[in-house]
């Protein structure tokens, strides 16, 4: 750099050129100020700012093209903010000065020219906002990439992968960022209704796949989307910024401001922690983390992954030349097809050691050690960095995009990596610049000269060194890990007056509606009513907040509407049409989770305020004495472990957390909504509350029918008409329901009006009546669908597992992406219900429970990529057998939804030590629960298995498994799980799991050995059940179908333990094959 100011008098001739329409040209030399330091260090930036980025800015649209040369130039949005973001630094360096000749505001225009460029060409594209926040696809999304000059849109969907939701969220990220140093962006109310519609979409970030920052998706460049954990970073990171931020700064009022879904929020912000230090699927880490977990998002607040993802980077992809994106990046290698848009199958593997490296990742660590006050990071990046720098002929330092290596010495790298030397790929010389590496390079400069602070280029205090935390106030979630001791604040309020009186003989203090007025009680689905006139905009034609519920963060604060002051009860006090709702277990069990939920996340200053709605209903009968339990532990204070404060609404709300909806404006014109409020119910205050009407729980008889559906399936349609008009059995009318239904058609018409109606009111019946069996039979023949499905699956997926749905032993359907509830409910009824209608509804609460239990508590999944519902439920059955010992076994489809989800857990947990090794492996088999370790082990055995592996009819080849993955991808996991799909036993499963494991172990230890021809998995499980058969000399006439349960029953560890068995058939069929010389010992077997 040196060389500038050598240069400077020349120089400054060839800047005249790079005059702007803010500045006269003459004032580009101007005298530098007596003594100005400052000013020195400030024109030498402005200087190479002026010629390597302000040189290529669009004049029309203020974009960036990605290429500074040639016609037909395109602008992508994630390369032009950082653009923006330079010039907005540097002006920032120059407001340090009081006579800046101009060049504070040249720079800042600038910037805002970019941005408001970006908001144009999103803005063209508004009917596809309103497309993607209904339905995310990537061909309903916002374009990332835009004529320079024209802001049109230049690839169509299926030519460029559009998807990019980090893009999107970079914009609204620096767009507050920008604002809240003071520059004004965002004009009118036109353009706020668009931005909160932005919002909308990046709030589903959590669940939609999309392209990520390299624009390829899949590592394998195949064209398909995956879940990013940059993408989801950088959006939970625009969420917390734009929370509650006022677009016109300082100057606006109270319609500016946007709304961020608090929930959502929170969605996403687990996701991430799930995800990594995994960036998706097939990568199993990236550079793409980096701006993610430091500048400009610093979207982790959990210290200790961000060190585990962090080091992860580092040792995997970092070089001499700087960091490889990721592994096995094709991208401008010597090797890559440059005419194919995406790769052939196990193409990457070419690619493996010769990935081109970045220096910009150099420069983002530079930005890092500053931040986080580490001059250590930064002097070693530096040196780093510095040699790879190139320089214009003006001297002006240029950053290349990547390093590469020639054609001529791929072959030599391979062999040797890090030997050949690799070649920039520009220089400045030739007029192309990486702007993107450019602006960021300008960035980390100022920073690093201490001519911008930290917290000058992130006024809304993004990063917030760990010490300083505690006393911050921060919208959400950056408070760091500090232990949360909070005390949720608790109303209880009583459906009815006669209610509340009949509470009060026992003790439990509430309120009625009409006692909290003019305080308003809505049900959440009010508040989504609410929330529908947020961002409308007729002009642009966009619709408010799509039809979303509200969760229980949400619904623990205090909103004010149209002059009215409202509280809102939670989701888990609708009044559902699913039969889970009738159990009151399950009800009391959903508080208890709802309160420890809010425990964990509120990350707000206020309390929440937690409003619990008891209905009449709730202590009808045994109900009773279970919910008054819970009411007695809220008035002790402490409820499931967390702390609970009870008093009245109007008491509770000074120091709740309140959020104005001033969205919903009336003008005197316009017709205000209507919502409709929790309304007391009006009955006698002193009548008495039936509540002895106590239903104990159904006999195994009165949930059995008393006809065979055999004998009566193949009746007339009159005779059963008959039968059910004479019969008072619930369940046999359930039964002869489901004959008519299947044979007329829900509209035909009986005694008590059509068959669908006939049959909902045997599912009243039986419900009241806690005949579960009944309940789920009438419910399946209805296709009844329970609330939260589709959310309850994406919380499966999103923790990097799949769900399979279908009946045990049955055809399932993989769901590996987020689906909608529609689609979900067609798998189900399409594939659980085959042989027993109940199981389609069991499947669906077993979804809903899974979903909880994954997300508080994702440890119990550990070892289960894949969530086979069938296979638990059958895993459920087995466990009731093992219960039942001599015993009948329990009927799982009559036990209460409380009682299932109880099983469930129970069946979750670490097997006991008491249980046979059968009970065992029929367990974990069910469960697909696989050991530590266990997918890396099964990657070691392929690459000594040229011929592969098969199981079950199932073939895992080593080509091109081997060259198009690598060994700790999710991906190969899923593959290993897709080979073992196909075995229908799952204790035959569990055996073939411990084959691989001992395979695995006696590679390792014989690196000399390696398979010969295709490994038959079922044939040496076979020839070790023949060695174990002859050692327990098996009688002849044993039956087939069990004939392996003496072997299943049998210790895995021991000298006539399977494994021992296992292993004497590995090593027969390892030595059939020849041996590889080895330097060491040749001969070593064990």
């Amino acid at each position: 750099m040196a060389n500038l100011d050598d240069d400077r008098t020349s120089a400054a001739h060839a800047f005249l050129k790079f005059g702007s329409i803010y500045e006269p040209l003459k004032s580009i030399n101007l005298p530098k100020p007596e003594g100005g330091s400052l000013w020195d260090k400030l024109d030498h930036y402005y200087r190479i700012v002026k010629s390597t980025l302000l040189l290529h800015q669009s004049p029309t649209t203020g974009l960036f093209p990605t290429k500074t040369y040639g016609d037909n130039q395109k602008a992508k949005v994630h390369d032009s903010l950082y653009c923006a973001a330079c010039a907005w630094a540097l002006a920032l360096a120059y407001r340090r000065i009081d006579d800046d000749k101009g060049r504070t505001h040249e720079l800042e225009h600038s910037a805002i020219k970019c941005m408001r460029g970006i908001l144009y060409c999103y803005m063209r594209q508004a009917n596809k906002v309103q497309q993607f926040k209904q339905d995310p696809k990537p061909s309903g999304c916002l374009h990332s990439v835009f004529s320079a000059h024209t802001g049109d849109e230049v690839f169509s969907h299926k030519e460029y992968g559009h998807l990019q939701i980090n893009a999107v969220s970079l914009f609204l990220l620096y767009l507050v960022e920008m604002i809240s140093s003071g520059l004004q962006i965002i004009y009118n109310t036109d353009e706020v209704s668009f931005i909160q519609n932005l919002v909308f979409c990046v709030e589903r970030a959590y669940r939609v796949p999309d392209f990520g920052v390299w624009e390829r998706g899949s590592k394998y460049n195949n064209g398909s989307p995956e879940l990013h954990s940059s993408s989801v970073g950088l959006a939970k990171a625009a969420l917390e910024a734009i929370n509650g931020f006022n677009l016109f700064g300082n100057q606006g009022c109270s319609w500016s401001v946007i709304f961020v879904d608090f929930d959502a929020h929170n969605r996403n912000r687990q996701t991430l922690c799930s995800l990594l230090p995994r960036e998706s699927r097939s990568h199993n880490t990236d550079a793409a983390l980096l701006p993610c977990l430091s500048y400009p998002a610093f979207a982790l607040d959990d210290e200790v992954l961000f060190s585990q993802t962090l080091d992860k980077i580092i040792r995997k992809l970092k070089g001499k030349y700087g960091f490889k994106r990721f592994l096995r990046d094709g991208y401008r290698t010597a090797l890559e097809d440059k005419t194919r848009r995406y790769y052939k199958p196990a193409e990457i593997k070419l690619f493996d050691g010769i990935e081109c490296e970045f220096p910009l990742f150099f420069i983002f660590m530079i930005i890092d050690g500053v931040f986080r006050g580490n001059p250590a990071q930064v002097k070693e990046y530096q040196d780093l960095l510095d040699p790879l720098l190139q320089h214009t002929s003006e001297g002006c330092p240029v950053v290349p995009k990547y390093y590469y290596v020639p054609a001529d010495f791929v072959e030599l790298e391979k062999k040797n990596p890090g030997s050949q030397k690799r070649f920039p790929s520009n220089n400045g010389r030739d007029g192309k610049f990486f702007l993107w590496g450019q602006a960021v390079y300008i960035i980390a400069k100022l920073l690093a000269d201490r001519l911008v602070s930290p917290k000058d280029i992130d006024p809304i205090g993004r990063y917030i060194p760990p010490q300083d935390q505690r006393n911050v106030s921060m919208r959400f979630s950056n408070q760091g890990p500090l232990e949360n001791d909070l005390v949720v604040h608790v109303a209880l309020i009583a459906e009815s007056q006669r209610l509340q009186v009949f509470l009060n003989t026992y003790g439990i203090q509430t309120q009625t509606p009409q006692q909290v007025e003019p305080i308003q009680i809505w049900a959440q689905k009010e508040l989504v009513k609410a929330y529908f006139h947020l961002g409308v905009n007729d002009k642009l034609g966009l619709s408010g907040r799509p039809d979303r519920p509200i969760g229980c963060l949400g619904t623990s604060k205090i909103y004010r509407i149209l002059g009215k002051t409202v509280v809102c009860y939670s989701i888990i006090f609708d009044l559902s049409d699913f039969y889970m709702s009738q159990d009151v277990m399950m009800l009391i069990d959903d508080i208890k989770n709802a309160l420890q939920f809010i425990k964990q996340y509120w990350k707000m200053h206020g309390r929440p305020l937690f409003v619990v709605l008891i209905r009449e209903d709730n202590i009808r009968g045994s109900r009773f004495n279970p919910i008054l339990d819970m009411l007695a532990a809220f008035r002790k204070g402490i409820v499931g472990g967390v702390k609970v404060h009870v008093d009245r609404v109007q008491t509770l709300i000074s120091g709740a957390v309140v959020e104005q909806l001033d969205f919903l404006r009336i003008t005197e014109t316009e017709e205000a909504p209507v919502f409709k409020s929790l309304e007391e119910l009006d009955l006698p205050k002193h009548s008495k509350v039936k509540r002895q009407s106590s239903t104990p729980n159904a006999s195994e008889l009165e949930q059995q029918p008393d006809v065979n559906v055999n004998d009566w399936k193949n009746k007339s349609t009159y005779e059963i008409l008959q039968k059910l008009n004479d019969c008072n059995c619930l369940a046999s009318q359930a039964l002869l329901s489901s004959i008519l239904l299947k044979r007329e058609g829900p509209n035909f018409i009986t005694k008590e009006g059509t068959v669908a109606e006939h049959i909902e009111r045997i599912y009243r019946r039986a419900g009241s009546k806690k005949l579960w069996s009944v309940v789920r039979f009438a419910a399946s023949l209805l296709g009844k669908l329970v609330d939260s499905l589709a959310p309850s699956i994406t919380n499966v997926l999103v923790q990097g597992k799949q769900v399979t749905l279908g009946a045990f032993g049955q055809e399932e359907e993989v769901i590996s992406n987020p689906l909608s509830p529609g689609v979900i409910k067609n798998i189900i009824y399409e594939k659980c219900h085959l042989q027993d209608e109940r199981e389609a509804v069991v499947q669906q609460e077993l979804v809903i429970h899974i979903g909880w239990i994954i997300s508080n508590s994702p440890e119990l999944f550990s070892g289960m990529l894949k969530i086979r519902i069938g296979w638990i439920i059958h895993a459920m059955k087995y466990e009731l057998k093992i219960r039942a010992g001599d015993m009948p076994t329990k009927d799982l489809y009559q036990m209460s939804p409380s009682e299932v989800k109880q099983l469930l857990l129970d069946i979750l947990q670490p097997q006991q030590q008491g249980r046979g090794w059968l009970n065992r492996r029929q367990i974990d088999g069910s469960l697909n629960r696989t050991p530590a370790g266990f997918y890396d082990r099964v990657w070691q055995i392929l690459e000594r298995t040229p011929n592969g592996l098969i199981v079950a009819g199932k073939f895992l080849p080593q080509q091109p498994t081997l060259s198009d993955m690598t060994m700790y991808e999710m991906n190969f996991s899923l593959l290993v799980e897709d080979m073992l799909q196909n075995i229908d036993q799952p204790e035959y499963r569990q055996i073939i799991v411990e084959l691989l494991m001992v395979i695995s172990v006696i590679l390792e230890r014989n690196p000399e050995l390696e398979f010969q021809g295709k490994v038959d998995l079922d044939k040496v499980v076979q020839e070790a059940f023949h060695d174990f058969q002859k050692d327990h000399s098996s009688p002849k006439g044993a039956e087939k179908q069990d004939h392996m349960t003496a072997f299943y029953n049998t210790h895995p560890m021991g000298k006539k333990g399977t494994c021992s068995y296992l292993s004497k058939a590995v090593i027969t069929l390892l030595l059939e094959g020849e041996m590889k010389p080895s330097n060491d010992d040749p001969c070593t077997v064990s």
